[in-house]
């Protein structure tokens, strides 16, 4: 566990999270059409349900199904029409987004304008925004790397505080390797009636049993995905020749052939292949981009998806 730091490092907004960006990225949210909140709690009629303040308003009324609270019969309808009408309500109440933020080692790789790392913050701060504006709590899980929580908190400190942990947080030893489908099994016990969980992740920390664990998140909260690539991993990549530098060793990788650069592609690329390729299976809304883009539409586009599906 970690708390939000005082001082969080300075950090050049390419290699490392920049505090100040973050932050800055507040103005752009609030220039934005406001992206409204989900509940999957199940009530009466199984109807989920808008989430903007507290208390209950009427939503509309529809025949009288076996098992229905009598409670709310409407009676004017029913007088009307001479059948049973039963009245459903909008519950509005505080939502919460969890967003669950991969750390491990190989998000600190880019070769576009920054590091897969510092662009999944981007994500993760824009989305908090969002969420605070909408009325939600946000709450910030990482895993990969050290395995920090931050407990979800409302209005404008809620989303400061969750600009400072992921400021705080990046660049951080590596010293766990912890897989999606165990980070997702903290996740449900941490969850505590999350109505959204976003998963921001370049795919690499996928194994077979995250789908079992998405698929079982998917029945108690709306889930989204945000896979965050780099261009190499997405497309073919030009014949030349490519310096790379791992843990301090540097080497060049040699690409000319079409047949290599594919192999380069497909193997740099597996993590988001198939993340994507889970997310699709799973109906779950899904949004992929690469280092050098602007995630501002992309992260609207994907917390404006409804249910928590396609």
């Amino acid at each position: 566990m970690s708390a939000v730091p005082s001082q969080p490092p300075v950090g050049d907004g390419r290699t490392r999270v920049n505090l100040d960006e973050l932050i800055g990225l507040r103005a752009r949210v609030a220039r934005s059409a406001l992206v409204p909140t989900e509940s999957h709690a199940a009530r009466a009629g199984q109807q989920s349900s808008r989430l903007y303040g507290r208390g209950m308003d009427y939503a509309e009324s529809r025949a009288y199904q076996p098992g229905d609270d009598v409670r709310r019969l409407d009676w004017r309808l029913t007088a009307r029409s001479g059948k049973l009408h039963t009245k459903l309500f909008q519950e509005e109440r505080e939502g919460r987004l969890l967003i669950v933020l991969d750390q491990h080692a190989g998000m600190r790789f880019g070769t576009r304008a920054r590091f897969k790392s510092v662009q999944a913050a981007r994500v993760a701060a824009l989305a908090a925004w969002h969420a605070v504006r909408a009325g939600e709590r946000v709450g910030l899980m990482a895993f990969g790397g050290r395995q920090h929580v931050l407990q979800p908190r409302g209005s404008v400190r809620g989303a400061l505080a969750a600009c400072g942990a992921l400021a705080e947080w990046d660049g951080q030893p590596d010293d766990a390797g912890e897989s999606l489908s165990a980070a997702l099994q903290r996740v449900r016990r941490l969850q505590h009636g999350a109505s959204r969980v976003l998963l921001i992740s370049d795919g690499w920390s996928c194994d077979e049993a995250a789908r079992g664990r998405l698929l079982d998140m998917r029945r108690h909260a709306a889930v989204y995905v945000m896979v965050v690539a780099d261009a190499l991993e997405l497309a073919l990549p030009a014949p030349g020749r490519y310096p790379l530098e791992h843990a301090g060793e540097q080497r060049e990788v040699l690409l000319l052939a079409e047949r290599e650069r594919r192999d380069f592609q497909a193997s740099l690329g597996a993590g988001q292949a198939w993340l994507q390729s889970v997310a699709r299976s799973l109906a779950l809304p899904l949004q992929c981009i690469d280092t050098a883009a602007d995630p501002v539409d992309a992260v609207a586009t994907l917390l404006r998806t409804r249910g928590g599906r396609r």
